[in-house]
């Protein structure tokens, strides 16, 4: 009986589903959407392209792992490293002397750049070229093997820079520069290497002496890959505390050592998708039981008449169980459709902004699908026996009574939870008001839940306050206002099923949105007060390595320069909260006790001064010497770039870290621990009384690469660090707020739509269609307004602990911003309402008062 009961329902009545058919396959959309990009950071690999004839790879583990006590358990964390890492040089004699390998070649990759200082001016043009180790070259087409102090060039690259065997050319590295003897020619190499340098000078001039990127391991005839492979472990094990993190790879995960950018790509999206995917289901969630419940609360005359004609309560739930099992493998099924296309665009994205390396490609598989067509039918199944609960519970005698009239307030369990959940929501708000940073943020998703949730629970309360409080000046407006009034508070429920998907949205869009602008705009003050540099020196070419480590040192040496100071940029990890984070970090040049000139970080406790005592020291921006629990004098457990472990002393802590630099270490502390130890930028300080202009001639001329620029110069670089969390955070905002928009759209169409007997009556009582329009359009406003207020407080209650905890201050909400989100809302609600009331008011009234039977 319950399936012919669901088909007949969902053949001669499909306009009673359409909702509930909507919001499951927008749901369904955008977990698959969500699901895909979770896949892919878990299964993504690349095939390996450099590394192709070596069937071992010997590399550095690209991620850096912490061991979290649970009680009885433990479990590992793990981060990727901001910078490459690398192996041991004097590993590959040990590999070497394995009976099945028959070569190991290291692989030492770095770019260089012909000095343009020199004679041949119109190599600035050029692109950087990739060094290597002439142990990885090829046979010579000429010449012969560089020794120490000269170097061996591709036919290309010996063209480009107009050199021929026995020409001298000037080469800037990132461990220094000098004039080198071309001594020979070679084709360019399989590892995409155009310049080739004695083994001595390689590792010297990448910055990592006796490191190497990765080691390429061949077998003997007849020993297979995993009989090398186990041969090389063999050798990496016995390396005395070398194989804690080297990796002996094959296959294509050979591809994670040619391509280290791919650990962060897979980490960003299993992030992205996991932790997005997770707001995005329980969003959804929110959305499909809210609809399904709406729904069947409009069938209850239906349900009330089947109970009255000898339906069993059973019976009832089995159908609604019947009809969500109908609708939501159809609407999931349907929704991977626009899911995965939402999918691409999103992972194209990713790939264009630099998040992702483009070598990997979008996994679309089935499960992503599953996950959303299971999600959505549990979702309609617990909304849809939540719903039934009240309709099957009645009385066959009594159920058509019980049908007319209004449901009764939510139950007193319903309501204990709400407020429980608003106690829950507020008590995590007044903890993050009192951490700093990480530990402040990471509060957010627990805010909004708990406030979404009592929202939900407690809306038919929330919305009889409303009108109550928004009633009074309504009956001021006439009578549409007058009747909009009554209708809405004798209505609370049907007017709490439009207002959550609207606080919904706005609470998602201004957290994300204002969470963002809160953050630019803290760090576009601390930038504007902290850089005090009369002159930037920024890399004319973005994409390239950056500035020779010398600039700084050359440019001090300038007439009218008070003090220079290079910066070199890279990323430390630490631990915060048992889970691992990444900080900025910037390594300083220079005398520290210079730098106020050039770079004012607010300091706090303690000297800056002292950071040139000792290599092993370093400043922290407040909240993440907050986060790590250390003092001045404290040594500061840190892991490198590369994931070398230190330890410097604490000398100072700063406010002004956020949008410059949060980790402050001496230059030469870091430079061995990153991918290519060139300068981001180079901080200038005039004498008192130098012109200007005359300066920044003088530093063009010096630095021919850089480009010339005063303070702002460095805020536009670390406007662009923030590119990627900003751009990431709006379109979480969009998806999220869009669903929750069609949603409230879906909502307000159906709860409109189920009013034809209530417009039929108005019209032969002698309301005009004009009458009728103003009243729903005042309802409109009052949807809208209560939703705004609604979400307007969970966000800013959502946003101000965490504003404090990072920048010290309130949310940062510009009008310009708040004012089309807040128009949008209104005019989404005016639309969705006014559309079907036209539909409404072009039935006869006889008709429409007659309503459905």
């Amino acid at each position: 009986m319950r399936n012919g009961l669901a088909r007949a329902s969902l053949r001669f009545r499909p306009a009673s589903f359409v909702g509930s058919f909507v919001a499951l396959l927008l749901g369904a959309a955008v977990i698959a959407a969500c699901g895909a990009l979770l896949q892919t950071g878990l299964v993504a690999k690349v095939p390996p392209q450099r590394y192709a004839h070596a069937p071992v790879v010997v590399a550095a583990d690209p991620y850096t792992s912490l061991t979290v006590d649970r009680g009885a358990d433990s479990e590992e964390v793990s981060a990727p490293l901001p910078e490459r890492a690398r192996v041991a040089g004097d590993l590959a004699a040990r590999i070497a002397s394995r009976p099945g390998v028959a070569s190991v070649v290291p692989d030492l990759s770095f770019p260089v750049r012909q000095d343009v200082r020199q004679d041949h001016a119109e190599v600035g043009t050029q692109p950087p070229l990739t060094a290597g180790s002439v142990s990885a070259a090829g046979p010579l087409l000429a010449g012969r093997n560089p020794a120490p102090g000269e170097v061996v060039l591709s036919r290309q690259a010996a063209d480009a820079a107009g050199v021929r065997i026995g020409d001298r050319i000037a080469l800037t590295a990132p461990g220094g520069g000098a004039a080198h003897r071309v001594s020979g020619l070679a084709a360019p190499s399989p590892l995409g290497a155009g310049v080739w340098f004695e083994p001595g000078d390689a590792g010297r001039l990448s910055g990592h002496p006796g490191r190497v990127d990765a080691l390429l391991v061949t077998p003997k005839p007849g020993t297979g890959t995993e009989a090398l492979a186990a041969e090389v472990r063999q050798a990496v094990d016995s390396a005395s505390g070398a194989q804690a993190h080297v990796q002996v790879l094959t296959g294509d995960d050979r591809g994670m050592a040619e391509l280290p950018a791919l650990a962060a790509g897979k980490t960003y999206l299993i992030g992205l998708g996991g932790s997005f995917g997770g707001v995005a289901a329980l969003t959804a969630v929110f959305v499909v039981m809210g609809t399904i419940a709406l729904s069947v609360t409009q069938r209850a005359r239906e349900f009330a008449l089947l109970r009255a004609i000898g339906a069993t309560p059973k019976q009832i739930r089995r159908t609604i169980a019947a009809e969500a099992m109908m609708l939501a493998p159809a609407a999931g099924l349907l929704g991977a459709i626009p899911g995965y296309a939402l999918a691409r665009w999103w992972f194209g994205e990713l790939v264009a902004r630099g998040a992702v390396p483009p070598q990997v490609t979008l996994s679309t598989g089935v499960l992503p699908v599953l996950a959303a067509v299971a999600l959505s039918t549990l979702a309609a199944l617990g909304a849809g026996r939540a719903a039934a609960r009240r309709p099957a519970k009645l009385r066959p005698g009594q159920a058509l009574g019980e049908a007319a009239l209004t449901p009764p307030d939510p139950g007193r369990a319903r309501i204990g939870f709400g407020i429980l959940f608003c106690a829950g929501g507020a008590s995590l708000g007044a903890i993050a008001s009192q951490l700093d940073g990480d530990a402040a943020a990471q509060t957010a998703l627990g805010v909004v839940m708990c406030f979404l949730a009592a929202v939900a629970l407690l809306g038919p309360l929330i919305a009889r306050l409303a009108t109550a409080t928004l009633g009074l000046p309504l009956r001021r407006a006439g009578a549409p206002g007058s009747l909009a009034a009554d209708n809405t508070r004798a209505n609370a429920r049907r007017l709490a099923s439009a207002i959550t998907p609207l606080v919904m949205v706005t609470a998602f869009c201004g957290t994300l949105v204002f969470l963002q602008s809160t953050l630019r705009e803290a760090s576009a003050r601390n930038v504007a007060a902290a850089v005090t540099a009369d002159h930037v020196l920024t890399p004319a070419d973005p994409s390239g390595p950056g500035l020779p480590a010398d600039t700084a040192a050359r440019a001090a040496a300038l007439p009218g320069v008070r003090s220079a100071h290079g910066i070199l940029r890279t990323g430390v990890v630490h631990e915060s909260m048992d889970n691992l984070a990444t900080a900025t970090a910037l390594g300083v040049s220079g005398n520290p006790a210079d730098l106020p000139n050039v770079l004012d970080l607010g300091v706090r406790t303690g000297s800056l001064a002292a950071l040139g005592t000792a290599r092993d020291t370093v400043a922290l921006d407040k909240n993440v010497a907050g986060a790590l629990g250390v003092a001045v004098g404290d040594r500061v457990p840190l892991r490198l770039g590369d994931g070398t472990h230190v330890a410097p002393r604490l000398v100072a802590t700063y406010t002004r870290g956020l949008g410059v630099g949060q980790v402050l270490m001496p230059r030469d502390a870091l430079a061995a621990h990153v991918s290519a130890p060139y300068d981001s930028q180079v901080l200038v300080a005039a004498k008192a009384g130098v012109q200007p202009a005359g300066l920044e001639g003088g530093l063009a001329k010096l630095a021919p690469l850089a480009t010339v620029t005063d303070a702002a110069g460095y805020g536009v670089q670390a406007d662009l660090a923030q590119e990627l969390g900003s751009w990431a955070n709006t379109v979480m905002a969009a998806v999220l707020g869009g669903f929750a928009a069609i949603s409230a759209a879906n909502t307000l169409v159906m709860t409109v739509w189920d009013r034809r007997r209530e417009v039929g009556l108005l019209r032969l009582s002698g309301t005009t269609r004009r009458q009728v329009r103003g009243m729903m359009r005042w309802e409109a406003l009052l949807v809208a307004t209560t939703g705004l207020l609604l979400g307007a407080a969970i966000a800013w209650a959502t946003l101000l602990p965490i504003a404090r905890g990072v920048t010290g201050s309130g949310p940062h909400i510009p009008p310009t911003l708040a004012l089309p989100l807040a128009a949008g809302a209104v005019l989404l609600t005016l639309t969705a309402t006014a559309l079907p009331t036209r539909g409404l008011l072009r039935v006869r009234p006889l008709e429409a008062g007659a309503g459905k039977q």
